[in-house]
């Protein structure tokens, strides 16, 4: 399964990356495939391990803060492992190009 996570502070001012430091340190530390990106993260895993680490990370943001968004999107697939980076190759060979990465 894949999921695209991001979880947005509420009410702390303009200023995020301390505290989105703090979430990919935990994301990175979970073991779990990842890439990030400039509007999420996007992991890969069984559901039980990606609601793990997504819950986590959203606790961390809530122990400094009043309010957290945190918004999950999910794209789950029986018997295709490795698609955080396959999904981008299939596309890539349907274009014969690379993509940005």
């Amino acid at each position: 399964m894949l999921a695209e996570f991001s979880i947005v502070p509420v009410g702390v001012g303009s200023s995020l990356g301390d505290r989105l430091a703090e979430v990919l340190k935990i994301v990175n530390a979970s073991g779990l495939p990842y890439k990030v990106n400039p509007m999420g993260t996007v992991i890969e895993g069984d559901w039980n391990d990606v609601m793990e680490l997504v819950r986590k990370c959203h606790e961390a943001v809530m122990k400094t803060g009043e309010r957290a968004l945190t918004a999950i999107s999910i794209d789950d697939r029986k018997n295709k492992p490795n698609r955080i980076d396959e999904k981008v190759r299939s596309i890539e060979g349907r274009i014969g190009k690379d993509l940005k990465k």
